[in-house]
Protein backbone atom coordinates (compact mmCIF):
# COMPACT_ATOMS: atom_id res chain seq x y z
CA UNK A 1 0.00 0.00 0.00
CA UNK A 2 2.82 2.38 0.89
CA UNK A 3 4.48 1.61 -2.46
CA UNK A 4 1.27 2.46 -4.34
CA UNK A 5 0.91 5.78 -2.46
CA UNK A 6 4.59 6.68 -3.11
CA UNK A 7 4.24 5.89 -6.80
CA UNK A 8 1.08 8.04 -7.03
CA UNK A 9 2.76 11.00 -5.35
CA UNK A 10 5.81 10.73 -7.65
CA UNK A 11 3.56 10.60 -10.72
CA UNK A 12 1.67 13.69 -9.53
CA UNK A 13 4.93 15.59 -9.11
CA UNK A 14 6.31 14.61 -12.53
CA UNK A 15 3.15 15.21 -14.55
CA UNK A 16 3.51 19.08 -14.83
CA UNK A 17 7.21 18.69 -15.69
CA UNK A 18 6.49 16.20 -18.46
CA UNK A 19 3.70 18.39 -19.84
CA UNK A 20 6.02 21.40 -19.84
CA UNK A 21 8.69 19.43 -21.69
CA UNK A 22 6.17 18.46 -24.34
CA UNK A 23 5.20 22.14 -24.84
CA UNK A 24 8.78 23.36 -25.46
CA UNK A 25 9.47 24.50 -29.05
CA UNK A 26 11.62 22.32 -31.24
CA UNK A 27 15.17 23.66 -31.04
CA UNK A 28 15.72 23.91 -34.78
CA UNK A 29 12.68 26.12 -35.31
CA UNK A 30 13.55 29.76 -36.16
CA UNK A 31 12.51 31.99 -33.24
CA UNK A 32 12.87 35.30 -35.09
CA UNK A 33 12.75 36.60 -38.64
CA UNK A 34 15.98 36.27 -40.63
CA UNK A 35 17.74 39.58 -41.33
CA UNK A 36 17.73 40.32 -45.06
CA UNK A 37 20.79 41.92 -46.64
CA UNK A 38 20.27 45.54 -47.73
CA UNK A 39 19.33 46.22 -51.33
CA UNK A 40 22.38 47.13 -53.40
CA UNK A 41 22.43 48.45 -56.98
CA UNK A 42 25.79 50.19 -57.46
CA UNK A 43 28.53 49.09 -55.08
CA UNK A 44 30.06 52.56 -54.86
CA UNK A 45 28.56 55.92 -53.85
CA UNK A 46 29.74 57.43 -57.14
CA UNK A 47 30.37 56.40 -60.73
CA UNK A 48 33.21 58.24 -62.50
CA UNK A 49 31.75 61.73 -62.02
CA UNK A 50 28.05 61.12 -61.43
CA UNK A 51 26.68 60.17 -58.04
CA UNK A 52 24.72 56.99 -57.32
CA UNK A 53 21.88 56.61 -54.80
CA UNK A 54 24.08 54.42 -52.58
CA UNK A 55 25.04 55.79 -49.15
CA UNK A 56 27.43 54.76 -46.39
CA UNK A 57 26.49 53.19 -43.07
CA UNK A 58 26.12 55.48 -40.08
CA UNK A 59 29.47 56.65 -38.71
CA UNK A 60 31.53 55.71 -41.79
CA UNK A 61 33.88 58.09 -43.61
CA UNK A 62 34.84 58.20 -47.27
CA UNK A 63 38.13 59.74 -48.45
CA UNK A 64 38.67 60.46 -52.16
CA UNK A 65 41.64 61.42 -54.34
CA UNK A 66 40.94 61.85 -58.07
CA UNK A 67 43.00 63.10 -61.03
CA UNK A 68 42.26 64.04 -64.63
CA UNK A 69 45.30 64.47 -66.85
CA UNK A 70 45.02 67.43 -69.24
CA UNK A 71 47.08 66.23 -72.25
CA UNK A 72 45.12 63.76 -74.40
CA UNK A 73 46.27 60.17 -74.75
CA UNK A 74 46.82 60.89 -78.47
CA UNK A 75 49.90 63.01 -77.59
CA UNK A 76 51.71 59.68 -77.44
CA UNK A 77 55.04 58.84 -75.89
CA UNK A 78 56.28 62.44 -75.92
CA UNK A 79 53.77 63.20 -73.14
CA UNK A 80 53.73 59.63 -71.77
CA UNK A 81 50.25 59.25 -73.27
CA UNK A 82 49.01 62.17 -71.19
CA UNK A 83 50.50 61.11 -67.86
CA UNK A 84 53.15 63.86 -67.93
CA UNK A 85 50.40 66.28 -66.95
CA UNK A 86 49.56 68.85 -65.83
CA UNK A 87 46.50 67.55 -64.00
CA UNK A 88 43.33 68.70 -62.34
CA UNK A 89 42.88 67.00 -58.99
CA UNK A 90 40.04 66.60 -56.54
CA UNK A 91 40.08 65.83 -52.83
CA UNK A 92 36.92 64.73 -51.07
CA UNK A 93 35.71 63.78 -47.62
CA UNK A 94 32.23 62.48 -46.74
CA UNK A 95 30.61 61.34 -43.49
CA UNK A 96 27.46 59.28 -42.93
CA UNK A 97 25.19 61.03 -40.42
CA UNK A 98 22.88 58.02 -40.65
CA UNK A 99 22.46 54.97 -42.86
CA UNK A 100 20.59 57.19 -45.31
CA UNK A 101 22.20 60.63 -45.09
CA UNK A 102 25.73 61.77 -45.96
CA UNK A 103 27.41 65.17 -45.83
CA UNK A 104 30.63 66.03 -47.59
CA UNK A 105 33.16 68.52 -48.86
CA UNK A 106 34.97 68.52 -52.24
CA UNK A 107 37.83 70.65 -53.45
CA UNK A 108 39.14 70.85 -57.03
CA UNK A 109 42.14 72.90 -58.09
CA UNK A 110 40.22 74.01 -61.19
CA UNK A 111 39.26 77.58 -60.17
CA UNK A 112 39.75 76.37 -56.57
CA UNK A 113 36.20 75.05 -56.57
CA UNK A 114 35.15 74.19 -53.00
CA UNK A 115 31.82 72.44 -52.47
CA UNK A 116 29.69 71.57 -49.46
CA UNK A 117 27.06 68.93 -50.18
CA UNK A 118 24.46 66.60 -48.70
CA UNK A 119 23.04 63.35 -50.03
CA UNK A 120 20.06 61.23 -48.97
CA UNK A 121 18.82 57.78 -49.97
CA UNK A 122 15.07 58.31 -50.23
CA UNK A 123 13.75 54.83 -50.92
CA UNK A 124 14.56 51.39 -52.28
CA UNK A 125 12.62 48.30 -53.29
CA UNK A 126 12.12 45.56 -55.87
CA UNK A 127 14.18 43.00 -53.99
CA UNK A 128 12.56 40.01 -55.69
CA UNK A 129 12.42 41.42 -59.23
CA UNK A 130 14.36 44.56 -60.18
CA UNK A 131 16.17 46.13 -57.20
CA UNK A 132 16.05 49.91 -57.34
CA UNK A 133 17.08 52.96 -55.33
CA UNK A 134 16.15 56.63 -55.43
CA UNK A 135 18.34 59.31 -53.90
CA UNK A 136 18.71 63.08 -53.87
CA UNK A 137 21.76 65.32 -53.59
CA UNK A 138 22.48 69.03 -53.54
CA UNK A 139 25.48 71.26 -53.07
CA UNK A 140 26.83 74.80 -52.89
CA UNK A 141 30.17 75.68 -54.48
CA UNK A 142 32.51 78.63 -54.28
CA UNK A 143 35.14 79.37 -56.94
CA UNK A 144 37.85 81.27 -55.14
CA UNK A 145 40.42 81.66 -57.93
CA UNK A 146 39.14 83.52 -60.96
CA UNK A 147 42.14 85.77 -61.59
CA UNK A 148 41.52 85.87 -65.36
CA UNK A 149 38.02 87.25 -64.82
CA UNK A 150 38.60 90.70 -63.29
CA UNK A 151 34.89 91.57 -63.27
CA UNK A 152 34.35 89.12 -60.41
CA UNK A 153 35.20 89.57 -56.76
CA UNK A 154 37.11 86.25 -56.54
CA UNK A 155 34.30 84.19 -55.01
CA UNK A 156 31.74 83.13 -57.59
CA UNK A 157 28.97 80.91 -56.25
CA UNK A 158 27.25 77.93 -57.90
CA UNK A 159 24.61 75.44 -56.78
CA UNK A 160 22.93 72.24 -57.95
CA UNK A 161 20.18 69.80 -56.99
CA UNK A 162 19.66 66.35 -58.47
CA UNK A 163 17.84 63.05 -58.24
CA UNK A 164 19.55 59.68 -58.70
CA UNK A 165 17.35 56.82 -59.93
CA UNK A 166 19.20 53.48 -60.03
CA UNK A 167 18.14 49.94 -60.94
CA UNK A 168 19.85 46.54 -61.16
CA UNK A 169 19.03 44.45 -64.24
CA UNK A 170 19.74 40.74 -64.37
CA UNK A 171 21.79 40.84 -61.19
CA UNK A 172 24.87 42.27 -62.94
CA UNK A 173 23.99 45.43 -64.89
CA UNK A 174 23.42 48.56 -62.79
CA UNK A 175 21.92 51.57 -64.57
CA UNK A 176 21.22 55.10 -63.41
CA UNK A 177 19.56 58.34 -64.53
CA UNK A 178 20.43 61.65 -62.86
CA UNK A 179 18.33 64.70 -63.78
CA UNK A 180 19.97 67.86 -62.41
CA UNK A 181 19.20 71.54 -61.94
CA UNK A 182 22.35 73.66 -62.08
CA UNK A 183 22.71 77.30 -61.08
CA UNK A 184 25.38 79.38 -62.84
CA UNK A 185 26.98 76.76 -65.12
CA UNK A 186 29.29 79.21 -66.92
CA UNK A 187 31.36 81.46 -64.68
CA UNK A 188 32.44 83.73 -67.56
CA UNK A 189 28.93 85.16 -67.87
CA UNK A 190 28.39 88.48 -66.12
CA UNK A 191 25.05 87.28 -64.76
CA UNK A 192 24.19 83.80 -63.51
CA UNK A 193 21.62 81.68 -65.33
CA UNK A 194 20.05 78.27 -64.81
CA UNK A 195 20.60 74.99 -66.63
CA UNK A 196 19.21 71.48 -66.72
CA UNK A 197 21.44 68.46 -67.34
CA UNK A 198 20.67 64.75 -67.48
CA UNK A 199 23.30 62.16 -66.64
CA UNK A 200 23.03 58.47 -67.52
CA UNK A 201 25.42 55.80 -66.29
CA UNK A 202 25.82 52.06 -66.32
CA UNK A 203 28.07 49.46 -64.74
CA UNK A 204 28.50 45.81 -65.69
CA UNK A 205 29.78 43.71 -62.78
CA UNK A 206 32.01 40.97 -64.18
CA UNK A 207 32.81 39.67 -60.69
CA UNK A 208 32.60 40.85 -57.08
CA UNK A 209 35.78 42.89 -57.65
CA UNK A 210 35.87 43.92 -61.32
CA UNK A 211 33.36 45.91 -63.36
CA UNK A 212 33.14 47.99 -66.53
CA UNK A 213 31.47 51.39 -66.34
CA UNK A 214 30.38 54.28 -68.51
CA UNK A 215 28.50 57.55 -68.17
CA UNK A 216 27.24 60.44 -70.29
CA UNK A 217 26.00 63.89 -69.24
CA UNK A 218 23.64 65.63 -71.67
CA UNK A 219 23.92 69.40 -71.28
CA UNK A 220 23.14 72.57 -73.20
CA UNK A 221 26.00 73.84 -75.37
CA UNK A 222 27.56 77.09 -74.16
CA UNK A 223 30.69 78.98 -75.27
CA UNK A 224 33.66 77.06 -73.97
CA UNK A 225 31.36 74.18 -72.90
CA UNK A 226 30.10 73.03 -76.28
CA UNK A 227 30.13 69.25 -75.74
CA UNK A 228 28.52 66.63 -73.54
CA UNK A 229 30.85 64.94 -71.05
CA UNK A 230 31.41 61.22 -71.60
CA UNK A 231 33.49 58.77 -69.58
CA UNK A 232 34.15 55.03 -69.64
CA UNK A 233 36.55 52.79 -67.74
CA UNK A 234 37.10 49.95 -65.31
CA UNK A 235 36.51 49.74 -61.57
CA UNK A 236 38.44 47.55 -59.13
CA UNK A 237 36.94 46.95 -55.69
CA UNK A 238 38.87 45.45 -52.81
CA UNK A 239 39.20 45.83 -49.04
CA UNK A 240 37.29 49.08 -48.63
CA UNK A 241 38.94 50.63 -51.70
CA UNK A 242 37.45 51.57 -55.06
CA UNK A 243 39.95 52.25 -57.84
CA UNK A 244 38.51 53.59 -61.10
CA UNK A 245 40.68 54.03 -64.22
CA UNK A 246 38.91 56.09 -66.90
CA UNK A 247 39.12 57.62 -70.35
CA UNK A 248 37.14 60.82 -70.73
CA UNK A 249 36.67 64.00 -72.75
CA UNK A 250 36.38 66.17 -69.63
CA UNK A 251 38.93 67.17 -67.02
CA UNK A 252 36.25 68.86 -64.89
CA UNK A 253 35.27 66.80 -61.83
CA UNK A 254 33.25 68.68 -59.21
CA UNK A 255 29.50 68.53 -59.93
CA UNK A 256 29.04 72.22 -60.75
CA UNK A 257 31.89 71.84 -63.26
CA UNK A 258 31.31 68.58 -65.15
CA UNK A 259 27.50 68.93 -65.27
CA UNK A 260 27.81 72.10 -67.36
CA UNK A 261 29.64 70.45 -70.28
CA UNK A 262 33.18 70.34 -71.64
CA UNK A 263 35.18 72.14 -74.35
CA UNK A 264 36.50 68.82 -75.71
CA UNK A 265 34.69 66.56 -78.18
CA UNK A 266 34.26 62.87 -77.41
CA UNK A 267 36.67 61.56 -80.03
CA UNK A 268 39.94 59.64 -79.97
CA UNK A 269 42.32 62.60 -80.19
CA UNK A 270 40.61 64.42 -77.30
CA UNK A 271 40.31 61.61 -74.71
CA UNK A 272 42.23 61.97 -71.45
CA UNK A 273 43.29 59.53 -68.76
CA UNK A 274 42.07 59.81 -65.21
CA UNK A 275 41.50 57.90 -62.02
CA UNK A 276 39.41 57.99 -58.83
CA UNK A 277 40.55 56.37 -55.59
CA UNK A 278 38.16 56.17 -52.65
CA UNK A 279 38.80 54.62 -49.25
CA UNK A 280 36.12 53.66 -46.74
CA UNK A 281 37.02 54.29 -43.09
CA UNK A 282 35.15 53.17 -39.99
CA UNK A 283 36.21 54.05 -36.46
CA UNK A 284 33.37 52.31 -34.72
CA UNK A 285 35.24 49.04 -34.17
Amino acid sequence: MRRILAAGMLLALLTPTLASAQDRPVRWERRSEATQPPITVFHSTEAANLQTAETLRKGEWLVEVSHRFLPPVSDGSDALWGLDGPVFNRLGLAYAVSDRVMVGVLRSNLTDNVELNAKARLLEGGRDRVPFMVGAMGGLAWNTQLSDLPEYDGSERQAYAQLMVNALLGGRLAVGVTPTFLRNPRLEEATADNAVAVGVNGQLYLSSQVSLMGEWVVSEARPGLEHDAGTFGIELETGGHFFKLVLTNTARMNPTQHLGGTPFAFKADELKLGFNITRLLSFGG
